[in-house]
Parts: C-alpha cells; sequence; structure tokens
C-alpha cells in the first residue's frame, strides 16, 4: 500500500519535484564541473544542455517532467475539493486562475516590468506549464468519459504530426523540411502572431501551436495520478510495475515516431510527449515504489524541501543574486580549493544557499501555492 502524508499529498510527488528542479538551481552545472574533472563522465556532461534541434538530452526532460508532476497532483486536488463540498464549477474558476497567474508570472519574469513591450518575450516556461496544464485539467473535470480523454490525446497527436508533416511555412526557404526551425509551420504561427520577440528570434519553443501537445503531456500526468488514486489495483508494487510497463511502451513508441516525426523538444513534436512522458512516468514509478510504497523517505527529506517550494526557486533565481551570500559566506574556504575545483565547489555553495532559503520557508510553513 502507498504511504502517504496526513494530508493525502504523495511524498514521491514531491521528490521527484525536487529532483527535477535540482538541476535548475545548479545541479546541471555541477554535473558538468564533475565531467570536466573525471574522464569518466562525458556521457553525464553532455546530457546536461538542450538538444540543439533533433534529438533527446536529459536535460530536454526537465520542463516536461515537471508538466507531467503538475498533472499528477490534479486527482488529488480535485478529490480533495469535491470532498470539502466544492462544485465543478468554483473548482474550474480555480483552475483557471492558476493558470493565468503563471502566465503573468511567466512575462514577468522574461522583463514584463521593464515596460520594453517591442523586445518583451511573451511566451515563457510558466506560461506554457499555465496554459497546458489548465486545459488539462479543465478537460478532466469536464469530460465524464475518461476514455475520451485517452481518444483525445492521440487525436491531438496524430493531427499535430499530419500538420507539421504536410504543411510547410509560407516564408520557408526553398527545399526547408517541415520538421526545421525556418521551414515548421510552428514557428510561422509564432512569428505572425506573438508579439513582441521570440526566443530563436524565428521560433519560440513555447509558442502557440506546439502548446496543443504539451496538453497531451499534462494529461499523462493526469492519467498517472488517476491510476495511483484510483483502488482498482491496491498493491503499490503492482501499481509500479503497471506504470514501468506502461513507461517502456510510451519509449519505444517514441523512438518509433522518432522514425517518420523526430523526437525535437523545440517544436515539442508528437514522438517527444512520448519519449518525455515514458521518461517522466519511469521515474515516476520508482520514485513512488522507492518512496511511497517500500517507504525509504528520510534520504529524500532535502529533495522534498525543494520540491514543496519548486515555484519560489525558478522565481528567486531571477530576482535575488544568490552569488553575493555565497561568495562572502564561502568565498575564502573556495579560494583554499585547487583551480580546477574552484568551480565545482562554487556551485556546490550555490545549490547549499538555495537550498537554506527553501529549508527556511520550509521551517516557516511558507509555501508559494499560485
Amino acid at each position: 500500500m502507498g504511504m502517504k502524508e496526513k494530508n493525502g499529498r504523495l511524498l514521491s510527488l514531491d521528490v521527484l519535484r525536487g529532483f527535477d528542479m535540482s538541476f535548475i538551481m545548479g545541479g546541471e552545472v555541477v554535473l558538468i564541473c564533475l565531467a570536466s574533472l573525471f574522464p569518466g563522465l562525458e556521457f553525464l556532461g553532455g546530457q546536461m544542455g538542450h538538444s540543439q534541434w533533433d534529438g533527446f538530452t536529459f536535460y530536454d526532460l526537465i520542463f516536461p517532467l515537471f508538466l507531467f508532476l503538475a498533472g499528477i497532483s490534479f486527482p488529488f486536488s480535485m478529490a480533495k475539493q469535491l470532498s470539502l463540498g466544492k462544485s465543478k464549477g468554483s473548482i474550474s474558476l480555480k483552475v483557471v486562475k492558476r493558470g493565468l497567474i503563471l502566465v503573468l508570472l511567466g512575462v514577468v519574469y522574461n522583463g514584463l516590468l521593464q515596460f520594453d513591450f517591442e523586445t518583451l518575450r511573451y511566451a515563457s516556461v510558466l506560461g506554457r506549464i499555465g496554459v497546458a496544464w489548465m486545459l488539462a485539467s479543465l478537460l478532466y473535470i469536464w469530460l465524464k468519459r475518461k476514455w475520451l480523454l485517452i481518444l483525445l490525446s492521440a487525436v491531438v497527436l496524430l493531427g499535430y504530426w499530419a500538420l507539421l508533416a504536410l504543411v510547410v511555412a509560407p516564408d520557408a526557404p526553398v527545399g526547408a523540411s517541415s520538421f526545421s526551425i525556418d521551414g515548421s509551420i510552428v514557428g510561422y504561427v509564432d512569428r505572425c502572431m506573438l508579439p513582441g520577440t521570440l526566443h530563436n528570434e524565428i521560433h519560440d519553443p513555447e509558442g502557440i501551436l506546439s502548446t496543443l501537445p504539451a496538453i497531451v503531456t499534462a494529461l499523462s500526468g493526469i492519467f498517472t495520478g488517476e491510476f495511483v488514486r484510483s483502488r482498482r489495483v491496491a498493491n503499490g508494487y503492482k501499481k509500479a510495475a503497471v506504470m514501468i510497463g506502461a513507461a517502456m511502451l510510451l519509449l519505444v513508441s517514441g523512438y518509433l515516431w522518432d522514425i517518420v516525426f523526430p523526437i525535437n523538444k523545440n517544436l515539442w513534436s508528437s514522438s517527444f510527449v512520448c519519449c518525455a512522458g515514458g521518461c517522466s512516468l519511469l521515474l515516476f514509478a520508482l520514485f513512488y515504489l522507492v518512496v511511497d510504497v517500500v517507504g525509504w523517505s528520510k534520504w529524500a527529506f532535502p529533495l522534498r524541501v525543494i520540491g514543496m517550494n519548486s515555484i519560489t526557486i525558478y522565481l528567486a533565481q531571477q530576482f535575488l543574486d544568490f552569488s553575493k551570500p555565497v561568495n562572502t559566506l564561502f568565498g575564502g574556504v573556495l579560494k583554499l580549493l585547487p583551480e580546477d575545483y574552484y568551480a565545482l565547489g562554487w556551485w556546490c555553495c550555490y545549490m547549499l544557499v538555495c537550498w537554506c532559503l527553501l529549508y527556511f520557508l520550509y521551517r516557516k510553513k511558507v509555501f508559494l501555492k499560485v
């Protein structure tokens, strides 16, 4: 049986979210530093960056994993609200409010308050999470027959593939592939409809059309949360086994689809949805098994502290200069390190400072809830 906190919150959900966010708060640089120091870790270091276009690295998983986890939590949240007498309408309003706040925070993160609207990037990571999670949650609330959600997900992924395969951007260079950065209809829609600037000048990875398959990423998390919550499979070990099997199927599907529709995070391609979904589900199944089913959770406390304030640390690094406390508190010690190890030591201290802030908030029971 799964072990949960008293409020029904899955421990593994916070732990995996903390694992995910640890790379955003310096973990990826720590691994790059380790890879540069130890010859056997070059592959690991190479995974700590996004694919330039087609392809899939571990760092490409960070964003969809977070969206997937946001999806998992919603069936638990909705069940709790319904048990308190909330109507579907009031829950929907709360979902829309949260989605719109995330969109606003994303634009603020990108520099809205500089009032330079011509160069402002309106698309954002938080905006993508807000819109995709919001629409997926609303579908889950109002579609009574859940098999329709699965059918809708398949239609979206197949339709998105057909659209990108058959339609080339009207302003594409001669001979450009419909899956390329300058030939894709995805980038063309962004160039025509998004104001301000795009992340890649002619394409934005968090743009308009690519939000459609991202909704399926959020829905896959919702399906997972509904399955874990369900009593149809009561045994936690069996639940983990089913999820691992489903993850393998998604990964195989993704890599087979890659033959005709490349795995591409920038396009959020259908094959990317399957591949990232498979990896996300596999990670969650393993964390769920270890933390919630077996009950080995003490080791995961540092990650849980991060996971319970994940949005906080994402925003804090944009608005606060963590380098100052790092240099003030650890500058003298860091100077004693060999030159080759200085960067590794500095980034480890950076992560420690970030974590101490989150631990302080955790002790004070201060959590940013959007």
